[in-house]
């Protein structure tokens, strides 16, 4: 089975226990529904801020790659104006 599937499926019963957790513990509607929207928001930032992590090493990792071809754009734009 492929490790990516596990992974998912493992995230999802996790976030499944957390909810049936919330919702069958003994607290008034509104207790219950504020801490679900503040779990939600919670996942809600881990997942913004895993994704920024992975697209700054993108952009650290193709940077060289980005500058070496703006110089290079810039000398052959210098020189058609010649």
């Amino acid at each position: 089975m492929n490790s990516g599937k596990i992974i998912l499926g493992a995230l999802a019963g996790v976030a499944a226990g957390a909810l049936l957790g919330v919702i069958f513990a003994p607290d008034k509607g509104s207790v219950t529904r504020h801490n679900i929207s503040k779990k939600s928001q919670d996942y809600i930032d881990e997942v913004k801020e895993r994704l920024d992590d992975i697209l700054y090493g993108m952009a650290e990792r193709f940077s060289p790659g980005k500058n070496g071809s703006e110089r290079a754009t810039t000398r052959i734009k210098a020189e058609e104006a010649k």
